[in-house]
């Protein structure tokens, strides 16, 4: 059996407590208590609990703002002894500086790096442009509302690329028409693929937020914070608030916010089944690399017509593998050429792990069947699962042959992406080893 590096957490708080003195009375206050938390690439992670606990606190934790008073996080595999470079974080208020103008609030999330100038004015200009600011650079705070302070937060953020975007109840301090516009737009830059981070861990106490934004919702106790469980969100998106799979969450989650004793369990979502059944084009990664790399190689765009002529295969057997670079998002088809996105072209070119890594977020991001077939073997807690569970599973919404044909694309990518791996004596879908 063959063994792959196995996907590696961008953030893991392993054991992490934090404790605060009272000088007064000589005794102590437990804010947090043994928290245990893996974050990994093409997330979002919801950090739901009531005042008292410690969402905050553990947010600050992992920034390396606050030290833990016992427990380690980790962020890449290296332990946070001091702020932590590999994330940004967008807080409730918006922490702008007013003699500073929007671009200049923008800007001094990089002064650290010492990049060149014309590299500090580009990163800005296209962190704006991404939250609809641009035309507003020489503004100052003063002169803008709410909701407009908030995205310099959102820019400031976006402008340093960290692999991990900390939001800290950000759109708790807006007016509801306000909050929920901006909401949809951070939801959409993520559905699209262009948000400037890896994963995301937002705290909230707003239960409809966490559902609508969320892939996996942790829920927090209080006094002291401990976390009481989870509950993964794979709810189609983009998230219709009024579905009866969102309101049956919203209702499950808030029994559980109310009802401390309450048994943290899966919920209906969107389908029936525990599997996300949206269909893989039929291509193998390989075929897909193939792809770009021609078109990359002629400079692009090209036409469907000549590249079936240059592979010298049929267009029939073509249009798999280009819907599959479509819906991963590495190629755009317009009137018949087909054209690389920026992520298409660095995978094209990558050498073969940085490409896999590539591979693996998009997978992640944009083929749900995949990220789910994970999803429940990192629920399994390293248990291997065979193979029917997941044919089963397709079998009520494919024929027996779609079926297989299905679960061997996703396993073809997953493998890829160094996401899963696969016993074929056994029929065992596993976790890859170290």
């Amino acid at each position: 059996m063959a063994t792959v590096t196995q996907l590696q957490p961008l953030l893991r708080i392993e054991g992490v407590s934090k404790v605060y003195p009272r000088p007064e009375s000589g005794g102590s206050f437990t804010v947090l208590d043994d928290i245990n938390l893996s974050v990994y690439p093409g997330e979002i992670v919801a950090l739901l609990g009531r005042s008292g606990s410690g969402k905050s606190t553990l947010l600050r934790s992992i920034a390396g703002l606050s030290k833990p008073s016992k427990g380690t996080v980790y962020s890449n595999g290296v332990a946070v002894t001091g702020p932590n470079a590999d994330v940004a974080m967008v807080f409730q208020g918006f922490a702008l500086l007013p003699w500073l103008t929007v671009n200049e609030n923008v800007e001094i999330g990089l002064e650290s790096k010492r990049l060149p100038q014309k590299e500090v004015k580009k990163r800005s200009m296209d962190a704006l442009r991404l939250v609809g600011l641009e035309g507003f650079e020489k503004a100052y705070p003063r002169e803008l509302s709410g909701g407009m302070q908030q995205r310099v937060g959102f820019a400031r953020a976006f402008v340093v690329q960290p692999r991990v975007l900390m939001l800290d109840e950000p759109f708790s301090a807006l007016d509801v028409l306000t909050a929920e516009n901006l909401r949809g737009e951070i939801a959409d830059l993520w559905e699209e693929g262009n948000f400037p981070a890896k994963s995301v861990v937002l705290v909230t106490h707003n239960i409809e937020e966490a559902i609508m934004l969320a892939d996996r919702v942790v829920i927090m106790s209080s006094n002291p914070g401990r976390i009481r469980g989870e509950i993964r969100v794979t709810l189609n998106r983009p998230r219709e608030r009024n579905s009866n799979a969102f309101r049956s969450m919203a209702d499950h989650i808030y029994t559980i916010m109310t009802k401390p004793d309450t048994k943290i369990t899966p919920v209906l979502q969107e389908s029936s089944s525990l599997l996300d059944v949206t269909p893989l084009p039929h291509a193998r990664p390989g075929a897909i690399s193939g792809l770009l790399e021609l078109v990359e190689e002629y400079g692009g765009p090209e036409d469907v017509a000549v590249i079936s002529d240059r592979l010298r295969i049929e267009a029939d057997d073509l249009l798999p593998i280009l819907d599959a670079a479509v819906l991963l998002g590495f190629a755009l088809v317009r009137d018949g050429d087909v054209t690389l996105t920026e992520t298409g072209r660095t995978f094209a070119d990558a050498e073969v792990e940085t490409a896999r890594n590539i591979f693996r977020d998009q997978a992640l991001k944009f083929a749900p069947m995949v990220t789910t077939m994970h999803e429940v073997l990192l629920a399994s807690r390293g248990k291997p699962i065979h193979e029917d569970f997941f044919l089963d599973l397709l079998d009520e919404h494919y024929s027996d042959e779609e079926a297989r044909n299905q679960f061997e694309t996703a396993l073809n990518w997953g493998r890829y992406a160094g996401l899963f791996d696969f016993d074929s004596d056994e029929k065992l879908l596993l976790l890859p080893e170290e």
